[in-house]
């Protein structure tokens, strides 16, 4: 079930975020295990394929380099499968702000409390908790723990402070839909009407703001609407990219 969730900020400024909802968190991780699978086949087709040559070029058996060899190929089994299954996540949410690719197909992101972009920390401590998830009942406890909440979490989100929300996207003109036209976008038309008075509010009271708040509030309207801008906008240092729209 989808819900909505308002952050208002001590300066009043106020962000409404739709929360993602099971199902569409579900397909998401589905098709992030399709990568890794794929991923882990690759790198064991690439193992397998090293150890056929090491083999045939061994001269004479060694019953020692047998046993030594096969625990070595299981720890490096284990770690890999543990490393792609696990820092997959960690890597993607803080390399790509808090998206992996199957989020990024599903138009999910996750964000920190308070509507703040995700850190390396918080995504550290979700996905770690991610194993204990997986492992008792395949997401079952994350699932009743995201039912439950009023926030959509699951027991990593409570851990790390961080939410998945919808990206908000805006709709291609049909007329230019139809032409098959990319369209020519004035910054504006990247925000809300919502979106255009909190950038408005925030920039005509910036300069009464402390710096680390005017920072901070300027990285949570920039983050929010930079996956949606051009390039070139996306460059932009906060306030800049907000200055333009």
């Amino acid at each position: 079930m989808d819900r909505t969730l308002e952050v208002r900020t001590p300066e009043s400024i106020a962000f409404h975020y739709e929360l993602a909802g099971l199902g569409s968190r579900f397909l998401a991780v589905m098709v992030d295990q399709a990568i890794q699978i794929l991923i882990i086949a690759a790198i064991f087709a690439g193992l397998i394929l090293a150890g056929s040559r090491l083999q045939a070029a061994r001269h004479g058996p060694s019953a020692i380099s047998d046993q030594l060899a096969t625990s070595l190929a299981i720890a490096l089994i284990v770690s890999i499968v543990f490393v792609v299954f696990f820092g997959y996540f960690i890597v993607f949410e803080a390399a790509w702000n808090g998206q992996t690719p199957g989020k990024k197909l599903l138009g999910l992101r996750v964000v920190r409390d308070g509507g703040y972009p995700v850190d390396f920390g918080a995504s550290l401590i979700r996905n770690l908790i991610r194993v204990g998830e997986w492992i008792v009942g395949y997401y079952i406890l994350a699932a009743i723990s995201a039912l439950i909440s009023p926030e959509n979490k699951r027991l990593g989100d409570l851990a790390a402070g961080t939410i998945v929300v919808r990206d908000a996207r805006l709709a291609v003109p049909r007329d230019l839909v139809r032409r098959g036209e990319e369209p020519a976008y004035s910054p504006t038309v990247y925000l809300t009407g919502e979106e255009r008075g909190l950038v408005k509010r925030f920039l005509e009271r910036r300069d009464a703001l402390q710096r680390s708040r005017r920072s901070e509030i300027a990285a949570q309207l920039a983050a929010r609407v930079r996956p949606r801008v051009s390039e070139e906008l996306a460059r932009l240092d906060d306030e800049s990219l907000l200055e333009r729209l």
